[in-house]
This record gives structure tokens, sequence and C-alpha cells, in this order.
């Protein structure tokens, strides 16, 4: 190549090249594209007259695949679950921390902090047990006794006591925004994650949580890698009324719910909490989730 006119050309195409790559990347992806996520349900809304074989083969055989499990401190129970999971070839995805309402971990009482550390430590074990890959945790509770930069400071230094358990367990700590008065934004929620400074503490993040004061869809592309799991619920507010309900009948925007998940390449499990229920209200809850999500 020599001369000005052949350097001019040069350039002037690998600027078209390099623009067609950017145009390429960033493309929207098809509209009828299926959102790349396993369904999934909790255990606790199986109906819990059957027993467990039965309840994992009722989650499969309604559309399921993967189920989230609650923390049991018993090993028979531990044991059964994950034998009844492994029977209907259904995936226990993830465990719920039961103990961080009554323990949390923002509390001033080191008995509180200890309990629910206890709490947390079991359901770590759990899930390396069943083969899951993270366990739900409420961070911590803003009340009368426990300011904001309190619950920020101290639910903080009793979560990274449990970094290493997790690391070495390979178990995610996936931290949930719920009505505790605490995590408001999904700034700040971004934020809190992000000073844990760890792969193994992220978010776990409750579409309908955040309705009554934030849109979904916001707080998806803010958190945007952040996440770890979902949680499906659908709210309807009514004047000063308002009230959970069924996927769908809510105000949650479900087509800017799903292509936020899709802007942010989220391909993990979408899990159902939701009231208990037969076969037939299983079976049209799957539905729901792949007409509102996977497959609109």
């Amino acid at each position: 190549m020599s001369g000005p006119t052949s350097r001019r050309e040069f350039l002037k195409s690998a600027a078209a090249s390099a623009a067609l790559a950017r145009a390429s990347a960033g493309a929207a992806r098809p509209a009828n594209e299926p959102l790349p996520v396993k369904k999934g349900v909790l255990l606790d809304m199986l109906p819990v007259h059957l027993s467990y074989p039965d309840r994992f083969k009722l989650a499969r055989d309604a559309g399921f695949q993967v189920v989230q499990a609650p923390t049991t401190p018993v090993p028979h129970a531990a044991e059964a679950i994950k034998s009844a999971a492994v029977g209907a070839g259904i995936i226990i995805d993830s465990v719920v921390n039961t103990d961080h309402w009554k323990y949390p971990l923002s509390s001033a009482d080191p008995t509180v902090v200890d309990k629910s550390l206890a709490g947390m430590r079991t359901s770590l074990h759990n899930a390396h047990f069943w083969g899951a890959e993270a366990v739900l945790l409420v961070p911590g509770v803003v009340n009368a006794q426990t300011s904001y930069r309190e619950a920020w400071t101290r639910s903080q230094r009793h979560i990274r006591k449990l970094i290493p358990m997790a690391e070495r367990l390979r178990v995610v700590i996936a931290l949930e925004e719920v009505w505790n008065k605490f995590l408001l934004s999904p700034l700040e929620f971004a934020r809190y994650v992000d000073e844990f400074q760890s792969p193994w503490v992220r978010a776990w993040f409750d579409v309908g949580n955040v309705v009554l004061y934030g849109y979904p869809q916001d707080w998806i592309h803010t958190l945007g890698k952040r996440i770890a799991k979902v949680h499906l619920k659908d709210f309807k507010l009514t004047g000063n009324c308002y009230a959970w309900v069924n996927l769908g009948d809510g105000d949650v925007m479900w087509p800017a719910v799903r292509n936020a998940f899709l802007a942010t390449g989220y391909a993990n499990s979408v899990i159902c909490e939701l009231n208990p229920g037969n076969e037939a209200y299983l079976r049209d809850l799957s539905r729901r989730i792949d007409r509102l999500l996977i497959r609109a």
C-alpha cells in the first residue's frame, strides 16, 4: 500500500468494518427469541399432603425444571429431599434461608446475629449437599431499633464472615430486596453488592417486590450481571389498596421485564413465589410464565 489515496481508502474500509462489527454486536435480538431461562417453583408451593417424591414429580409434570427448597437442619429431611429431586429429574436450584427475618444480620444483639449466621451456614451446607447454586438471604432490616446506616454496615460486616465458606462450597450468597425498608433503589442495591467485591455475593431479584416503589425493568437494567437468581410475582395497586395476584393479573409490565432480561443476558432460573396450589393451578402457572416471559 502506498500514497495518500491508498491510505485513505484503507482507513475508510477499516472504519466501515468496525462500524459494521459494532452494529452487529449491538443489533436488537429477535422479538420472538425465547428467554433462555429455567422455570422454577418453591417446594412450599407444592401440595404439602404429598410425599417429597410425589411433590417433585408434580413439579416436573407441570412443566417446571427447578425447585427452590427451604433450609432444613434435619439431615434425614435433607437426604429425602435430595433423593426425591433426583428421582424426578428435577434440579434443586437454590435454597431459601429461613432465619433471616427472625434473626436479622442487622441486629445489634450478638445472640441474634449468631443465630442468623448459624442459619446461613446450615443453608450453605444444604445448598452444597443438594447441588444448588445459591442461597437467598435477606441481608438486613431497618426498623425503630436499627437505622439505615446501621443495617448497611452491620449486615455487610457479618455477610463478609460467610464469604470464605461460600467460596469453599461454591455457593453464591444471593441478597434479596424485600419490604424491609432497606435497599430501596436499584442504584443502592448495586452499590451494596459491589462493596463486597466478591463473585460469591450477588443479587436475588424479585420482580414483584419493587412494583410499589419502582419498575422491575429499571432494576434489571441497573443490576445487570449482578443478578444471580430471580423470583416471579405480580402485584396490583388500585388506589390505596394493593394485593399480590397471579402472574399477568397485576401491574408488572411483562414485555418490558422480558426485554430487560434479554438485554442484560440473564439466562438462569425464574422461580415463582406465589400461593400453593393443585396440579391444575401449577400447570396454568407454568403456561403463564411461557406466555408472559419465555415465549412472549
